[in-house]
């Protein structure tokens, strides 16, 4: 099987080239790749890489994640959120090849407190969301056999994230502030790739199941919440880490001034996703933990 992956320099990208090694051949590019173009800013050229590598799969884990720049460059992040991914479906449709694609949350209101379907209704808050629903919209379009996962409040062990900010606040500060009314999943960015990779090798059998799922940790959790597990955990870890902060008080999102709209419930429903491929998601502790003793062990 010829893999044709995007965006491996991003932490779901990184542990793709790992899971996705298992199945077949796997061609990595990023946005600075010079043998063949990996720029999502440029469409023609992705299209040009596709026709020539003719790929089996091709895995798109490329995007405009900065969520609040995103609010002043809506052309830039439609352009690298649906118009690219959309190339990329129309181009996989004239492959017969598999397109997987990762969404977001986002894509809802944030309302409520029950985890979302892939059912309900989409009304996104931000200019990042509303363009992530567009690429997913146009993948649906474009009639190509797709895999698209929804997912939220990625981490990786690789690269900056939540729990690494708070150890280091909170051994710098006395006092912490985190937000405590916007809930959700911590998911790891290996377990979205063995989970990609799980679901690639049943589609080959399946194709029947391809299509829209959410795929998150198993639990949920808010910010505050996650912040006092990290840092608790951590000193469970290494008795030695000293940690100034007393005090982890609970404030709500709006004591945050952000140029984008945070949804408050990001919480998502698996329970397809665990049906349909046989899964079961480990709870969002166990992935989060395995991520603190790596960092802190470095």
């Amino acid at each position: 099987m010829n893999i044709l992956l995007f965006g491996q320099g991003g932490q779901v990208g990184w542990e793709l080239q790992r899971s996705l090694s298992l199945l077949g051949t796997v061609t990595a590019l990023d946005h600075d790749s010079t043998e063949h173009c990996g720029n999502f800013a440029n469409p023609r050229g992705i299209a040009d890489t596709v026709r020539a590598l003719h790929p089996d799969v091709i895995v798109n884990a490329a995007a405009h994640t900065a969520v609040d720049k995103a609010e002043g460059e809506p052309d830039f992040a439609r352009t690298l959120n649906a118009t690219t991914p959309g190339v990329l479906a129309q181009e996989a449709a004239a492959l017969g090849a598999w397109l997987v694609h990762y969404s977001t949350d986002y894509v809802f209101n944030g309302g409520g407190t029950q985890p979302w379907l892939e059912t309900d209704a989409t009304g996104p808050l931000s200019v990042y969301g509303q363009t992530k629903l567009e690429g997913e919209q146009l993948i649906q379009a474009s009639g190509c056999q797709h895999l698209i996962l929804r997912t939220s409040w990625v981490y990786a062990a690789r690269g900056g994230n939540f729990a690494k900010t708070m150890l280091k606040l909170a051994q710098e500060r006395d006092r912490l502030t985190v937000i405590n009314d916007q809930w959700g999943s911590p998911t790891g960015a290996d377990l979205l790739a063995d989970v990609t990779a799980h679901a690639i090798r049943h589609l080959q059998q399946r194709p029947q199941d391809g299509g829209l799922y959410h795929c998150v940790a198993a639990g949920e959790t808010n910010w505050h919440a996650y912040a006092s597990h990290v840092i608790h955990e951590a000193q469970r870890l290494n008795p030695a880490l000293v940690i100034q902060a007393t005090d982890i008080a609970p404030v709500p999102t709006s004591a945050f001034v952000t140029a984008a709209k945070r949804p408050h419930n990001s919480r998502l429903n698996t329970t397809k996703l665990g049906e349909t491929f046989g899964l079961t998601l480990p709870p969002w502790q166990q992935g989060v933990n395995r991520m603190l003793a790596e960092i802190l062990s470095a």
